[in-house]
């Protein structure tokens, strides 16, 4: 993803410093709640990131609860952004520490959520970097294919690679890309630590936010 420009960073940044509260949880389809707002929504593998990444963006320590115990959010929490937008943050689509059945009623919500939600501008999919696409992250993108919801692929935790590892677990990621049609064309590598990719992901959700 290309360099943005510097007054499009300063836009984005006061987007999310805006107040951004929780809305609603579901565990359920019949508790999501009917919004008007454009949404994103953030999705991964259990232990992707994700919480982390969220918190970074809207520069918060404990907007989205981080845990160390994969599987940890187990609804999806809505979060209104100024009036402007919602963040949605869904459950991680992989528990290696529950019931087969648990995570399947899970991964059954969101998944329902996804082929449902007319305002939802795009899914923002987590992929650990030091792992890359795996089956189950393959998995979910084919399903978002045949849902053709739109989203975007953004490495996390790539404070942990060296910057050749950075370019080269783009390129991967960028080439397995080619075969999903929802999938935005371009990857976006990110780190909650040092916010390395931050400015360039808010920026990204801002133009959607219009």
């Amino acid at each position: 993803m290309s360099e943005t420009a510097p007054d499009a960073v300063a836009a984005a940044k006061r987007l999310f410093a805006r107040s951004c509260e929780f809305v609603a949880g579901a565990q359920t389809l019949d508790q999501i709640p009917t919004l008007s707002l454009p949404e994103i929504a953030f999705v991964g593998r259990s232990n992707a990131g994700k919480s982390s990444l969220i918190n970074a963006l809207t520069g918060r320590s404990a907007l989205a609860r981080v845990s160390h115990t994969p599987g940890r959010t187990r609804q999806i929490n809505f979060f209104q952004l100024g009036d402007t937008l919602t963040l949605v943050d869904l459950p991680g689509y992989s528990f290696a520490k529950v019931s087969k059945a648990l995570a399947a009623q899970w991964q059954r919500l969101i998944f329902d959520y996804l082929r449902g939600r007319p305002n939802l501008k795009r899914v923002i999919l987590l992929v650990d970097a030091r792992r890359g696409i795996m089956d189950v992250d393959d998995e979910a993108m084919s399903l978002l294919d045949q849902a053709a919801v739109s989203y975007l692929v953004v490495l996390t935790k790539a404070d942990k690679l060296t910057a050749p590892e950075r370019d080269a677990a783009r390129t991967r990621t960028g080439f397995a890309l080619r075969t999903h049609v929802a999938a935005y064309p371009d990857v976006l590598v990110t780190s909650s630590l040092t916010a390395d990719g931050v400015d360039l992901l808010r920026c990204h959700i801002a133009a959607l936010a219009g």
